[in-house]
């Protein structure tokens, strides 16, 4: 019984809005610490790096990750390579994995831009380490609780949506997904990879390079170029982006770590394919 009294007061504890105003205070406080440890000259600098940089990487997604520049990239490389008589772009055109290959060149811009670029420049420009910025397990096992109860109503809420239309027909994004197991395991790595990248993009690289500076108000600035991620999405996950990116930004700085809000992304976004899956096509029967 005592430990059953424990859980629920625990609950209601994560629950409660007063907690995420101690969390935000939080961050404020050790934000201001830190500050009296750095110049402002250092600060500023980083501050306006981080934005620069992840202007630039935001900017080369959005305009490069879409097959339509693959392309026109296969005959460029052709021609650096010499290839006769269009042989790779007729093997592309030809290829049953053509929508497939058009993925992996989406995920490789978020590889190249969430996480190699940022990478470098925390690295090499910023002079700081990686777990710096959350690229660490860091405390999310004290944390758990609260990227479950994140992840939990989603997930009910995805697999209820999966019996609509709009929804089941949406997802997965790779449409042959059905078509074999090896098709939906390629797949599912592209899109993990992904998760990734907008994990350490967005609550490791902008919220920590922000956070000195910002304190709390970090969160707020992640939470703008997060939402318009989603615009191309259906509106009810463009504006449950909102507050997600808030509540896994607060769990990012107190926990030091991205890799809770990654298992809460791959679990949503694995229920979201596989209950579509289910509700349409049905799983893959063979390899």
């Amino acid at each position: 019984m005592a430990s059953h009294r424990d859980s629920q007061t625990s609950l209601l504890h994560w629950l409660h809005p007063q907690q995420m105003l101690s969390h935000l205070r939080d961050i404020d406080t050790q934000a201001a610490a830190e500050r009296r440890t750095i110049s402002e000259q250092t600060l500023w600098l980083r501050a306006w790096t981080v934005i620069a940089v992840a202007c630039v990487c935001l900017l080369m997604v959005h305009y490069l990750k879409y097959s339509s520049n693959l392309r026109e990239v296969i005959p460029m490389l052709e021609s650096l390579f010499n290839i006769q008589d269009q042989a790779w772009h007729k093997a592309y055109s030809r290829s049953g994995y053509r929508e497939l290959i058009g993925y992996l060149w989406w995920g490789f811009w978020h590889l190249l831009c969430f996480i190699i670029i940022p990478m470098l420049t925390i690295r090499l420009v910023l002079k700081q380490s990686l777990k710096e910025y959350g690229w660490q397990w860091g405390s999310v096992k004290e944390h758990w609780l609260g990227y479950v109860l994140l992840a939990t109503p989603i997930i009910g809420f995805a697999i209820i949506a999966s019996f609509g239309d709009d929804f089941s027909s949406h997802y997965p994004f790779y449409k042959r997904a059905h078509r074999s197991w090896t098709d939906l395991l390629l797949w599912e790595c592209i899109y993990i990879i992904q998760f990734i990248g907008v994990e350490f993009f967005f609550r490791g690289f902008l919220v920590n390079g922000l956070r000195v500076q910002f304190g709390s108000l970090s969160v707020a600035v992640m939470c703008l170029p997060y939402l318009m991620l989603h615009f191309p999405k259906l509106w009810p996950e463009s504006m449950g982006a909102i507050l997600f990116g808030f509540f896994l930004g607060i769990l990012a700085v107190r926990s030091r770590s991205i890799w809770g809000g990654v298992a809460v992304h791959v679990s949503i976004a694995l229920t979201m394919d596989i209950a579509a899956l289910l509700q349409t096509r049905g799983l893959p029967d063979s390899w």
